[in-house]
């Protein structure tokens, strides 16, 4: 595949940040494994072989429409390191929100367009139903004009999708809010997704700005009951003819993926989708392994995210405290990058990805000297170790109050340099 867009100037920026030769990435790109997101004068390497990279969701709601609040929650997730953030706005400022997110983001920056188009079809014509389809496409264009990297579009529904769903119900029905829009609005109108009827006016687009198409998972998993059913299967299938058509357009596309899936189906669940999409890199949300942790879903994400990285996922979506409960907060930012990050960075040691195991390996050697300098630096977030290391302060700097006088570490340290006697 030749990609439009892609430059040799990005290809070796990639590769000096993935520390990798250029020919692999070049290599990548061309068979469609890598894609490129570009923003400003940077640019993003996501796919095989290289780190795993995590984004973080910001975006206003109806009740919720500060956008100062926004742009602090995009700074928490930048500072510390989301590789990428989407704006999933849908509050009556939705087009000042993005040109404030892409103007003032350091990473990509995606969005989800059927937001703003139901949004401001409800407003100006009174129902969803009502929307034409070409608000769709004028939001896509005015998205991509704004500066956006990626933007995921549910172009994998299809009538045949929904009849599938009507034959195999499930408990939680469909999860994804822009997949729910256009669901909809399929009903309603008794008509074909437009973004699959007219998927070549998608790649039209996105050809023209070097738009990265994230093709949606509108029928993701919303509960454990629902994992890996029939209308996941059918787009995830309908996704794989997409992926190929985009290629032959000179197109990048990402798959995104599950939603609420049990861990023992995670290996399998990406096997598929690497298989089915031809090796296109693949977008977690997650995966959540258990749907009875309602303010832990960062930790719920983290865990199915290491396990989907491991096995070959590239970029995964931070989930945050706040998840099915309400919008989060600057604090729940902050908690969701982290986890997501970590839960990266466990996947990475799993792949075997060079470099990664060091990290670790450093941090090994700082506390075996009980350096608390050098571990706060080399750790994921440093004020949070400040934090409980300023509580945790022992009789002496040497040690923590874990153990004190009794450190694990101190007391075989000691005895090793004494001579055994027999």
């Amino acid at each position: 595949m030749k990609s439009k867009g892609i430059s040799g100037k990005s290809i070796e920026y990639v590769a000096n940040k993935e520390g990798i030769g250029p020919d692999c990435i070049a290599e990548g790109v061309s068979s469609g494994k890598v894609v490129i997101l570009k923003h400003k004068k940077t640019w993003l390497g996501v796919g095989q072989g290289l780190r795993t990279k995590i984004n973080a969701n910001i975006g206003t709601s109806p009740d919720v429409d500060d956008i100062e609040l926004e742009m602090q929650k995009l700074k928490a997730a930048c500072e510390n390191g989301a590789d990428a953030v989407m704006d999933l706005s849908t509050g009556e400022n939705t087009v000042k929100v993005l040109e404030q997110v892409v103007g003032r983001s350091p990473v990509p920056v995606g969005t989800v367009p059927i937001y703003q188009a139901a949004v401001e079809s409800i407003e100006e014509k009174g129902a969803l139903r009502k929307m034409d389809p070409e608000k769709l496409f004028g939001v896509i264009e005015k998205h991509a004009k704004c500066g956006v990297s990626f933007t995921t579009l549910h172009c994998g529904i299809t009538m045949g999708t929904l009849e599938r769903l009507r034959k195999n119900p499930r408990k939680s029905m469909v999860v994804s809010r822009g997949g729910a829009f256009l669901i909809s609005w399929m009903i309603a109108n008794g008509r074909e997704n437009p973004l699959y009827e007219h998927f070549d006016r998608v790649l039209d687009i996105a050809g023209k700005y070097g738009l990265v198409l994230s093709l949606g998972d509108g029928m993701r998993p919303g509960g454990m009951a629902d994992s890996t059913d029939s209308a996941q299967l059918d787009e995830l299938l309908t996704l794989g003819e997409l992926t190929k058509r985009a290629w032959e357009a000179g197109v990048q596309v990402i798959i995104e993926g599950p939603g609420h899936i049990p861990i023992n189906e995670i290996a399998a669940n990406v096997i598929l989708q690497k298989k089915i999409c031809h090796g296109a890199p693949f977008y977690v949300l997650g995966p959540l392994v258990t749907d009875i942790a309602p303010g832990y879903d960062h930790i719920v994400a983290a865990i199915g995210g290491a396990v989907a990285g491991m096995n070959g996922a590239d970029f995964l979506c931070y989930v945050t405290p706040s998840e099915h409960l309400g919008l989060p907060g600057i604090d729940e930012v902050v908690e969701g990058t982290v986890a997501a990050r970590i839960a990266a960075h466990a996947a990475d040691i799993g792949k075997g990805l060079r470099g990664a195991v060091e990290w670790d390996f450093m941090m090994d050697e700082a506390r075996t000297r009980r350096d608390w300098n050098a571990q706060k630096k080399l750790s994921v977030n440093p004020s949070r170790f400040e934090k409980i290391r300023s509580k945790a302060v022992a009789g002496s700097d040497d040690v923590c109050t874990m153990c004190g006088k009794y450190c694990a570490i101190k007391t075989v340290e000691k005895y090793l340099k004494t001579k055994v006697i027999c």
